[in-house]
């Protein structure tokens, strides 16, 4: 490292909570000098001034842990009178980290949207990995893109047993697509029109500083915004469940390319089939009861019980929701993405090698 004087700004909008700015100076080794602003609330007001200089002398790849140990240290002596609305000392760290890591905001970007056109399910997974690695190579600006198909599938996790997660007869009696895709979690029983599927590619700067379960938060709040509008009152679950009050709605996923750049998908039931979901996966009953099934006889359908929307009439107000707050244009695949999708479906998602990697 260098003994060189550097200057840091960094923003963070606590999840339901306030805006926390962190101004940050290094010499290259340790924080040097810091300023804590923003329009969040903070009692006693001296508390305040002792923010700053908790942080001073902090190696400059001190963690959040480490951060706030040193805050939490420093205003132990305020005891019961400490009182601090819309942020907490964890906040604060995480927005020295986001500063000392050049953090981008989501308009710092030229978003596109894609609106998909149907396609097989094996080729909406090998989108993931095609668009994964144009972004990460800055021939595709950071995208959202919504999943169509038809087809009945069932897309397993990056390292899910085959054979613990499928049942073999309930698979041929429906005819269902299984394939595997490159992100960890679980399994996503998909039929056209039953659940609706999102996947985002970002750049490793809106994401610098945040750990892997603030990321989960941090890059689906205009899920949760479009929600609202919609009438549900939905949150996350840790580490990756969107839930609300009405019961669980969806989960996702991440994987993240070797320089950072990440891709990040959910699935959200719309209405999905109980009966045929349990005939083709082995879900357990702690499982069934957390994708919200209290009887296998019956339909999984929150985001169509709890909006009484249309599902193109959800997905139109999430695109919308997204494009609004982020400026974001609306687009689709290039005929070379296409096709080199459909090589990746030849070579690797459509094969028994792939699939079965984990048997």
């Amino acid at each position: 490292m260098t003994n060189e004087t550097q200057h840091f700004h960094g923003e963070y909008k606590v999840i339901g909570g306030k805006l926390v700015v962190a101004d940050v100076t290094t010499d290259g080794q340790t924080i040097t000098e810091v300023k804590i602003s923003g329009d969040f609330f903070l009692e006693p007001e001296e508390a305040y001034f002792d923010l700053a200089p908790a942080l001073v002398g902090a190696s400059v790849t001190a963690d959040n842990a480490a951060l706030r140990g040193r805050l939490d240290e420093a205003l132990a002596g305020y005891g019961s009178e400490l009182a601090m609305h819309g942020f907490s000392t964890a906040d604060i760290a995480t927005v020295v980290r986001r500063a000392l890591g050049s953090a981008a905001n989501f308009t710092d970007f030229d978003w596109q949207v894609i609106r998909g056109e149907v396609l097989p399910t094996q080729l909406n997974v090998a989108l993931d990995q095609v668009l994964l690695e144009e972004v990460a190579a800055g021939r595709r600006q950071p995208t959202l893109r919504f999943w169509e198909w038809e087809d009945t599938a069932t897309v397993i996790g990056a390292f899910q047993s085959y054979v613990n997660e499928l049942r073999p007869e309930g698979v041929e009696k429906y005819d269902v697509q299984v394939v595997r895709r490159i992100s960890g979690g679980g399994a996503m029983f998909m039929e056209g029109g039953n659940c609706i599927t999102y996947s985002m590619f970002v750049p490793p700067a809106l994401v610098a500083g945040l750990d892997y379960e603030e990321s989960y938060v941090f890059l689906d709040q205009w899920v949760l915004a479009a929600l609202k509008t919609l009438g549900v009152e939905a949150f996350y679950k840790p580490i990756n469940d969107i839930s609300s009050t009405g019961g669980k709605i969806g989960g996702a996923a991440q994987k993240r390319n070797r320089d950072g750049t990440l891709l990040h998908h959910a699935t959200m039931s719309y209405d999905i089939d109980a009966d045929k979901m349990v005939e083709v996966l082995r879900i357990g009953e702690a499982k069934i009861s957390d994708k919200g099934v209290a009887s296998a006889k019956k339909r999984v359908d929150p985001l169509r019980s709890q909006t009484g929307e249309a599902r193109k009439d959800i997905i139109d107000v999430m695109a919308d929701t997204f494009a609004t707050r982020y400026g974001a244009t609306y687009g689709t695949y290039t005929e070379e993405e296409l096709k080199r999708a459909q090589e990746l479906v030849d070579e690797k998602f459509g094969t028994e090698k792939w699939t079965h990697r984990v048997p």
